[in-house]
């Protein structure tokens, strides 16, 4: 856990640290991540502003919204898959502003279907006491509580909101249409 510690030192999220190390099933450490932009993108901290920040977004929701690749994803995709198999993912985060251990850590969505995808066995974390968390991926909930979530952080499960379907998923969307490059990350994707 030290050297996801470490790792994610390296982090330029001005928000959270996260750091990531997988070890493969015989005990060697083949990769390594840490929360980060693109490669040929620049990092929030080079240029000192947060968008989700900006925005007021709520932690936990609407990463597209983020430039950051998670630190669990960097690991992923810089080790070799067959060293991968069945190994244990270490995954570290801290506050950027105050140091100290993040509250509540966990893999987003996204990378919880990764790391399924990347058939890791094991993934150990540091919760907020600096006691070693271990769960097994096959164990996370299916997708039908991320439906749920999503719903909830977008407004839709409240029955008052008189918005279609379609004017609310517009709205939310539209922030990605803030950025001068006129898309949301700056590489035409989205424009």
């Amino acid at each position: 856990m030290e050297i996801a510690e470490s790792v994610s030192m390296r982090s330029t999220c001005l928000r959270r640290r996260y750091g990531a190390v997988i070890v493969s099933k015989d005990g060697r450490i083949v990769s390594t991540g840490y929360n980060g932009a693109p490669r040929h993108r620049d990092n929030c901290s080079d240029l000192g502003v947060c968008l989700r920040d900006e925005l007021n977004v709520k932690p936990g929701t609407h990463y597209e919204i983020c430039r950051a690749v998670h630190a669990e994803a960097n690991a992923i995709i810089n080790g070799n898959p067959l060293d991968i198999i069945g190994g244990t993912l270490y995954l570290c985060g801290t506050d950027a502003a105050t140091n100290e251990p993040t509250k509540n850590i966990s893999p987003c969505a996204m990378c919880e279907r990764l790391i399924l995808n990347a058939q890791i066995a094991r993934v150990v974390m540091r919760d907020a006491n600096r006691k070693l968390v271990e769960i097994n991926p096959l164990d996370w909930d299916d997708d039908s509580r991320l439906i749920e979530e999503h719903r909830r952080n977008m407004g839709l499960i409240n029955n008052n909101n008189k918005q279609s379907l379609d004017d609310q998923i517009e709205a939310i969307t539209a922030i990605r249409k803030v950025t001068s490059s006129g898309s949301c990350c700056g590489g035409g994707c989205c424009s």
